[in-house]
């Protein structure tokens, strides 16, 4: 990766050794791995790549062609697991019965497509680009390749996807085929396999997807060209817009574009559209899209809560191009936005046992809802085991195994802590080990355990959330979201960084009319929510001014949720509402919503951290509370 000035270099020697985060890799491996295995054996993805060794091939099972795209998802964090040597044999030989498969039905030509590569396909390979999703899966495939490459120094998934790549560049390269995908993805990918191989035509390539959109090169259908981000070329783009997976796709390769070639005006744009996403279109809890129909991403302040759709890949998605524009810049507030989705829109599409997901995530659950995914019909209550188009659970069991990748970065004589979570952190010149309870406790302990024998800095990132902030017992003042320090450290040097964690109200923007009048609460990176389990009123019925939280309790939580910490508040219930969905404004009756007046009846209420919503009864939930 070019370095410049503001750039910073990822940390990859850094492991997690406890906390949550560590929990939730445990998770990973001893569930949500094998309960994807299961899943994927059980909805024919291995037996759609198999068939086609067969003179007449059974039919495809699906009802999407880019199904294995789940399979490659997966591969990447088993490649994880496996070359950390914490996977078990069955994983190990899940990963080669997979990549055998590839390499037996992968076509001369370097062409691999389970679906397209039947000829009985009802559509023949790259005939529709906008749905096909060929590209895509590429991308996924290159990624699960180079995570093999790096993590197990397993050749045989790069060698099948080089060729797939091979053959994308002679049909879409320089000079050829003036084409893109339908689902930007793929971009990202090249990159990283430039960087893997050293090849540039796939750098080149990558440049020429992102500047190809916007120009007429892709054949639309159902939805239209913003749908796609091909309305307007990628530099014109005044917003984040379409499909919120493929906009936070398309903008993570941009960035990593950015990164490899240092083109300014890749960077101005994604500067604007950074920006303009993150002050009117996201949600509080970091999720991205808002509208069902087409999983996009709406309008400026356009945040329902209950129509929150906050697509789980979305969250993943985001994640990466935050720290991309991180990578870009060193800039603490795209690791604030990483941070908040990471402990909240993406934590929350996993159940606390790791077998069972949500595709979408609403900040409100009424009463009488009826969990959908998708398009799909039916569903259960909450989240589900699996999905007819299950994009979202391999991508959490990807992005769960790599969590480590992301807590640490490094310039030039200085280590730059990103994420704080209990492990090790090694670089060249120092090896520091953290300890700490964080997201549940803002006490960080950092402890040298290897010098450099040279003055060098430390840098730790303070949350925006933070007020108050100490180190070593001293009051602190961060520059930019950072606090630095820089000596000559010994063996056995300590910094305590102490992040003090209020219980917080949030209100909204005045423009942002479905919240308007409502609070939100969090305590640290944590949003937290109301389950009607935890109320002894119904939870649209409480009213929770925002001063009530000053006097807010600590607790445990309720039996049969996992955590550490909940927060205990007294809400008042208001009276009942008038029967008329819109009662007229009289004299009497001045405004449609009376304030809870003294004699308001007083209940103890329970919030508990967002991600852990929907672990146990099915019953209406609510991040933002009534204020009067």
């Amino acid at each position: 990766m070019r370095t410049e000035s503001g750039a910073v270099v990822p940390v990859t020697s850094a492991r997690l050794t406890g906390g949550l985060l560590r929990q939730w890799q445990d998770r990973n491996r001893e569930s949500t791995i094998p309960h994807t295995i299961e899943q994927l054996r059980a909805a024919g993805n291995l037996d759609n790549l198999s068939r086609l060794l067969a003179e007449e091939p059974p039919a495809y099972r699906g009802r999407y062609p880019f199904l294995d795209t789940d399979l490659y998802k997966t591969l990447e964090g088993l490649a994880y697991e496996i070359g950390a040597g914490s996977a078990d044999e069955g994983v190990r030989e899940f990963f080669d019965e997979v990549v055998d498969l590839l390499e037996r039905v992968q076509a001369e030509d370097g062409y691999l497509n389970s679906f397209f590569q039947d000829p009985a396909a009802a559509k023949k390979p790259w005939e529709d680009l906008a749905w096909g999703h060929e590209l895509y899966n590429l991308g996924h495939l290159i990624q699960a390749a180079v995570a093999a490459h790096r993590r197990m120094g397993d050749n045989r998934l790069l060698a099948v996807a080089v060729n797939f790549a091979d053959l994308a560049v002679r049909r879409f390269g320089e000079g050829r085929e003036e084409a893109t995908c339908g689902h930007p993805e793929v971009e990202m990918a090249l990159v990283e396999l430039y960087r893997e191989t050293g090849n540039p035509n796939y750098l080149t390539q990558a440049r020429l997807f992102v500047d190809r959109r916007g120009h007429g090169n892709l054949r639309h259908s159902i939805f239209p060209p913003q749908y796609f981000q091909d309305h307007l070329p990628f530099r014109d783009l005044p917003t984040v817009t379409g499909h919120a997976v493929r906009m936070a796709y398309l903008a993570a390769g941009a960035t990593d574009l950015y990164l490899e070639t240092g083109d300014r005006t890749l960077f101005e744009t994604l500067d604007r559209l950074w920006d303009d996403m993150a002050t009117t279109k996201l949600y509080f809890t970091g999720g991205l899209g808002n509208r069902h129909s087409d999983e996009a991403i709406g309008d400026r302040y356009e945040l329902p809560s209950e129509r929150s759709y906050s697509e789980t890949c979305a969250a993943i998605a985001l994640m990466q191009w935050a720290w991309r524009m991180f990578l870009a810049t060193g800039g603490a507030k795209y690791l604030d936005v990483f941070e908040r989705v990471l402990f909240n829109a993406y934590a929350v599409g996993l159940s606390a046992d790791g077998k069972a997901f949500f595709y979408d995530n609403p900040l409100q659950r009424r009463p009488d809802h009826d969990q959908r995914s998708g398009a799909e019909t039916g569903g259960e209550a909450l989240r589900r085991s699996w999905f007819g188009c299950p994009c979202c659970p391999p991508n959490i069991v990807r992005w769960m195994a790599q969590l480590g990748d992301y807590v640490a970065a490094e310039r030039p004589n200085t280590l730059i802590i990103a994420l704080y979570a209990e492990g090790q952190i090694e670089t060249d010149a120092l090896t520091v080990s953290v300890g700490t309870d964080y997201p549940w406790d803002g006490n960080v302990r950092l402890t040298v355990e290897r010098a450099p024998g040279r003055p060098y800095a430390i840098s730790m990132r303070i949350p925006a959330w933070a007020r108050g902030v100490t180190l070593d017992g001293k009051p602190v003042t961060a520059e930019d979201g950072w606090l630095t320090v820089e000596r000559e450290w010994a063996e056995g040097d300590t910094l305590r960084l102490h992040l003090p964690m209020p219980v917080r109200g949030h209100a909204s923007h005045p423009y942002l009319d479905a919240t308007r009048g409502a609070v939100a609460v969090a305590r640290g990176p944590l949003v937290h929510c109301v389950e009607q389990q935890d109320s002894p009123a119904p939870v649209d019925d409480l009213v929770l001014p925002a001063e009530r939280l000053a006097a807010a309790d600590l607790s445990t939580p309720p039996d049969g949720l996992p955590g550490q910490v909940v927060i205990r508040v007294t809400a008042d219930v208001a009276p009942a509402p008038p029967p008329e969905l819109y009662p007229e404004i009289t004299a009497e009756h001045p405004v449609s919503e009376s304030p809870v007046t003294e004699t308001a009846v007083t209940v103890p209420v329970t919030l508990v951290p967002y991600f852990l919503w929907g672990n146990r009864r099915p019953e209406a939930m609510r991040v933002w509370l009534r204020t009067r």
